[in-house]
C-alpha cells in the first residue's frame, strides 16, 4: 500500500479507525473524514504514533448535510490528483425521526445519501488510479430492510431499526449499480458486513438499542476483528477483479434477495441522483 492513497469516512472510532490504522501501518497515506475535529486530531495522534506515518490528512465532514459532503469532497479533489481506495465507513444510528437540513430522513441521509454523494463526486479521481477500489461497510441489518420506492424514507411508520435495516440495504444496491455503471472501468465497488460491533456506535439509537447492545457486548467481535474485511478489500490481490459482491468473513456471501435486485439497484440510483442533485 506504499503510496496508495485511502480516504476513509467515519475514521476516527470504531472499525474506522482499526482500518485506518492498519492501512498506515501498511504504508498507505490517509485521509480521515470525520465530523468531530477534536476526536479526528486524536485519532490522527494515535495513529501516527503506533505506526510512525505521518501521512495522515483529516477532512472535516457532517454528512447529515449535503453541502458539508461537496465542500468535503471538493477539498480532497483540490489536494488530490487520484484516490486508490475510497471506504464509505460512516453510520448513523437514530433514536427517533428526524430531518436533516436538506429535508431528508436524517437515518437514510446520512447513510445511503452520504456514501452516493461522496462517491459519485469523487469518482473521477478514483478512476485516475490505477486500479481504484471502493468499498462501502453494509451490515446484515439490511434483511429487514425494504425497497419501497415510495416510502423510500419511512414517511410512514417509521422505526430506528427500521430506518438503518433499510439504509444498510440501500448500500448493497447502492454497490450493485455502481459495479455496474463501474463495468468498463479500471474501478471495482463492493460492500461488506463487518459483524456485530463492540463499539459506541449505538449510542446515539433509542435507550432500549443502547441497552440490548450494552448487554451484547461481550459477545459482539472487537473492532480490530470487525475490520478485517475492509481492510481486506482495500489490500488482497484476491479481490482486485471482483466487483459488485457483498463480503462477509473475507469471502463473498449472498445478501437478501431484494438487495440482489437489479431494478430496484436502478431504481433507487435514479432516486437518489434526484435527491442530491448529482
Amino acid at each position: 500500500m506504499n503510496n496508495k492513497l485511502c480516504v476513509i469516512t467515519g475514521a476516527n472510532s470504531g472499525i474506522g479507525f482499526e482500518t485506518a490504522k492498519a492501512l498506515a501501518q501498511k504504508g498507505a497515506y490517509l485521509v480521515m473524514v470525520c465530523r468531530n475535529e477534536d476526536k479526528a486530531e486524536a485519532a490522527r495522534a494515535e495513529i501516527i504514533k503506533e505506526t510512525s506515518n505521518p501521512g495522515i490528512d483529516i477532512v472535516l465532514c457532517d454528512f447529515a448535510i449535503q453541502a458539508e459532503i461537496r465542500k468535503a469532497a471538493g477539498e480532497i479533489k483540490k489536494n488530490y490528483k487520484k484516490i486508490d481506495v475510497l471506504i464509505n465507513n460512516h453510520g448513523f444510528l437514530a433514536s427517533e425521526e428526524e430531518e436533516t437540513v436538506d429535508g431528508l430522513e436524517k437515518t437514510f441521509a446520512v447513510n445511503h445519501i452520504g456514501y452516493f454523494m461522496f462517491t459519485n463526486l469523487l469518482l473521477d479521481r478514483i478512476k485516475a488510479a490505477d486500479q481504484g477500489r471502493i468499498i462501502s461497510v453494509a451490515s446484515e441489518a439490511h434483511r429487514a430492510g425494504e425497497f419501497d420506492p415510495e416510502n423510500i424514507q419511512l414517511s410512514d411508520n417509521f422505526t430506528p431499526w427500521k430506518a438503518y435495516g433499510n439504509s444498510k440495504l440501500f448500500n448493497i444496491l447502492f454497490t450493485k449499480e455502481l459495479a455496474h455503471q463501474l463495468v468498463e472501468t479500471n474501478v471495482t465497488a463492493n460492500c461488506l458486513h463487518p459483524g456485530v460491533v463492540a463499539s459506541n456506535f449505538a449510542q446515539s439509537g433509542s435507550w432500549i438499542m443502547r441497552v440490548l447492545f450494552t448487554i451484547g457486548k461481550p459477545f459482539f467481535v472487537s473492532p480490530k476483528k470487525g475490520a478485517e474485511t475492509s481492510i481486506y478489500l482495500a489490500t488482497s490481490d484476491k479481490v482486485k477483479d471482483v466487483s459488485g459482491a457483498y463480503f462477509r468473513s473475507k469471502k463473498v456471501a449472498t445478501p437478501s434477495k431484494t438487495a440482489r435486485n437489479a431494478d430496484a439497484a436502478g431504481q433507487l440510483w435514479d432516486i437518489s441522483k434526484k435527491l442530491c442533485s448529482i
